[in-house]
């Protein structure tokens, strides 16, 4: 198997490397802006430099060189590149979000269509142990059906300070709005869950704290001469430096020596104050949501949060099911006669794979080289692109509700875009 890895940011080179270690695809070429990454990818993949470009046009140009492409680039180079690689007959795993334009996300579905490529969206969640067993509690029906779900997303404040307010997800304009950005993976998540298409959807949110009227006084545009530094959780020596080698520090510089963090935080964007950054998206948001079926939802996205985590509370009509997924355990309930007794309670030890998000990661990059494999015959991919359209036209749902203060129809929006 070949692939041509186009992006070789943190994502992309992760999917990458499961597919060259764990099933030795060969990782023909590679396409990246920054020449550091750039020179990592083709170092550990042995690509060699005639193979080495520094954007995706001037790969393209070569014509088919591999089987399939890995394209994990910024948000709005998605559809551009992911069309023209079906141009080429590249099949393709794609990192969400699809697009931040839902006609776009359509238009590459269809495309995916008319050429037969096979498109693997990176929702990643669907992957997981810890989500994979709710979601064969609810197939079980042992506790009836499916009535509402309490979800959260609790981005952490240090992830929300390097991703959304510092790094490159931080404007709409530039990116996606966050509810795209990153929830489109929850949006997933619950569709699958619930298995119904979503009916209506309201949204509220805003950017609470990130902005410059909390920043400390006295404090400056940048940590390293900032005299308020010693006081502010966000001081970036404080959030890199005892990390080294280690996510996010790695998405500063290849070089993750002292010096090397240091000189990234002088001269890059993540030494930057995080109350005078050109960010515009939520630090918060609510959403509800009524799926076709009579299930409600509401989900709740927090980057004022003390850890990267997700909880959910999945409450259906003989039963509940609560879990979090930093704590590896799911506790299934089924109801009480009286206040009593707790009811009948059983707790499921969910033991995570390596790497990111639990090993999905891992299992979504073997399930779309299986995809490849057995073009043709096997069963459609946990996470084609056929099944993550829907999850992007709710994300851009919940935004436009944000924004307008309306409940979105959702029959209404397909009718305008599919």
């Amino acid at each position: 198997m070949k692939l041509a890895l186009i992006g070789a940011g943190q994502r992309g080179t992760i999917y990458a490397r499961y597919a060259f270690e764990k099933a030795g695809a060969q990782i023909v070429a590679v396409a990246d802006l920054n020449p550091e990454k750039r020179q990592a990818a083709a170092e550990e993949f042995h690509i060699p430099a005639e193979r080495m470009f520094e954007q995706a046009e001037d790969l393209f140009k070569l014509g088919k060189i591999a089987d399939a492409i890995i394209l994990a680039t910024m948000d709005r180079d998605h559809y551009a590149q992911a069309m023209k690689a079906m141009d080429l007959g590249y099949d393709i795993l794609l990192e969400k979000p699809i697009s931040p334009d839902v006609h776009e996300c359509i238009a590459i579905r269809d495309k995916a269509r008319e050429k037969g490529c096979t498109i693997v969206v990176c929702h990643v969640l669907r992957y997981t142990r810890f989500f994979s067993a709710i979601k064969e509690i609810i197939d079980s029906g042992e506790l009836g059906k499916v009535v509402t779900i309490q979800h959260a997303e609790n981005v952490g404040n240090f992830h929300m300070a390097h991703s959304f307010v510092r790094g490159n997800w931080r404007n709409a304009d530039l990116s996606s709005p966050i509810i795209m950005q990153k929830s489109c993976h929850d949006m997933d998540i619950l569709l699958w869950l619930v298995g119904s298409n979503a009916k209506k959807i309201s949204s509220f949110g805003n950017l609470s704290y990130f902005k410059e009227e909390n920043a400390p006084k006295g404090s400056t545009a940048r940590c390293l001469d900032c005299p308020c530094a010693d006081t502010c959780r966000f001081d970036g020596k404080k959030a890199y430096l005892p990390i080294r080698g280690e996510w996010p520090a790695t998405v500063l510089t290849e070089d993750q020596s002292e010096e090397g963090i240091l000189k990234a935080l002088a001269e890059g964007p993540y030494g930057r104050c995080v109350y005078r950054c050109d960010n515009n998206v939520c630090d918060n948001q609510v959403t509800d949501i009524e799926f076709e079926n009579g299930v409600t939802a509401s989900f709740h996205l927090s980057g004022l949060t003390n850890k990267m985590h997700r909880t959910i509370k999945v409450m259906c009509e003989n039963g509940d099911i609560y879990g979090d997924d930093s704590e590896e355990t799911i506790t299934v309930t089924k109801y009480s006669s009286n206040a009593r007794y707790e009811g009948e309670i059983r707790t499921i030890s969910v033991n995570s794979e390596e790497g990111f998000h639990g090993g999905g990661d891992y299992r979504l990059t073997m399930d779309f080289l299986e995809a490849l494999e057995n073009k043709g015959q096997a069963a459609e991919s946990r996470s084609s692109i056929e099944k993550s359209v829907e999850s992007h036209l709710m994300a851009y749902a919940a935004e436009q509700s944000r924004v307008s203060g309306e409940v979105f129809y959702m029959d209404k929006l397909r009718g305008n875009t599919l």
